[in-house]
């Protein structure tokens, strides 16, 4: 395993109209690149994970695993607006010489993968044996290939939808107005919103796991008056991610979740997704009910090249994370 940094100096064009003066970026890379170049396997991370994808899906990535470093030359990078790296609320914008804070601007999906363009031909990688993704990463995988359709043999998105939900748009907004409550939000310094933050992923635990998940592993066993099994944990969750994640980046990145459409100017989804050449492999968790597998059916009907698996699992949304043994076997059956 490698970490590197790559800064693209010129100026990178936002979808809404406005720039970054400058592209930072930091990704890992496992593995090496064979003669030929057909061994590249390519990750998009979800929401709060980072470009280290050997450590947050190590069911899947590893030795004897599904994603092997012995055989593939396996690259993920953080993506763009995130607090790990790669331009973000918390980078220095080149142009004052400060951090960005609340100044960084509003993302797309499509300018995450912009950001992965440049980076694959700053690496020389003319195709891609597989691009991964699950939850958000699959958002990034569907819009990639969709902007460079000859570059990749095969797909495999998990837990994920080619348009962002309605009830995924609320559930974000109520994260943020989490966040936009904390009375240190906009201030400009790292810490800013944390307390919100903390909130926000409360609300987010509630639609990753699922009412058995929580009713199995948090019960009180004995009678209690406070202090409750799942408030410790609901509350352990939220400081938990505020010790290694920042509001700023959680708010920009939930925008940009919001405004994941394939079909934008493209005429529809639908067309957008019958558009698609490329060997695709589509995984569902049969307890998810932030990605709903009804999302992934729906892709499978209209993707031509394409292949349904459903994991039955408690875990929800989380799913895509516990299960990556049952995950990794659905993908080697169908490759």
């Amino acid at each position: 395993m490698n970490k590197h940094f790559f800064t693209y100096r010129l100026a990178l064009k936002l979808e809404n109209g406005q720039s970054l003066p400058s592209l930072d970026i930091v990704y890992h890379t496992y593995g090496k690149l064979n003669a030929d170049k057909s061994n590249v396997v390519w990750f998009c991370h979800a929401l709060t994970a980072n470009s280290d994808v050997a450590d947050w899906w190590d069911s899947l990535v590893g030795e004897g695993k599904t994603y092997d470093p012995t055989k593939y030359f396996i690259i993920c990078a953080n993506i763009l607006g995130s607090c790990y790296g790669s331009s973000g609320p918390l980078t220095i914008n080149s142009e004052t010489q400060k951090p960005f804070f609340s100044s960084f601007p509003n993302v797309t999906i499509r300018d995450m993968v912009q950001a992965h363009i440049i980076l694959r031909k700053h690496l020389g990688i003319e195709k891609v044996n597989t691009i991964v993704g699950g939850s958000m990463g699959g958002y990034q995988a569907l819009e990639w290939v969709l902007a460079e359709p000859t570059i990749f043999e095969k797909q495999v998105l998990v837990a994920t939808s080619p348009q962002e939900s309605a009830w995924g748009i609320a559930i974000h907004t109520s994260q943020r107005l989490a966040i936009e409550t904390d009375l240190t939000w906009k201030e400009h310094h790292p810490t800013a919103g944390a307390t919100g933050l903390k909130a926000a992923r409360a609300i987010g635990m509630l639609t990753y796991r699922t009412y058995d998940a929580f009713v199995k592993t948090q019960t009180d066993e004995e009678h209690k008056l406070d202090n409750f099994k799942a408030s410790s944990y609901i509350n352990y969750q939220g400081e938990k991610l505020v010790k290694r994640f920042n509001a700023y980046s959680y708010w920009i990145l939930t925008k940009a979740m919001d405004s994941h459409n394939v079909g934008r100017n493209r005429g529809s989804v639908v067309e957008a997704l019958a558009s698609i050449k490329t060997k695709t492999i589509i995984i569902g968790i049969s307890s998810d009910h932030l990605c709903p597998v009804a999302e992934q059916k729906f892709m499978a009907a209209h993707i031509p090249n394409s292949h349904f698996i459903e994991i039955d699992s408690p875990s929800g949304h989380d799913g895509f994370l516990i299960e990556g043994k049952m995950i990794g076997e659905a993908i080697e059956k169908y490759s």
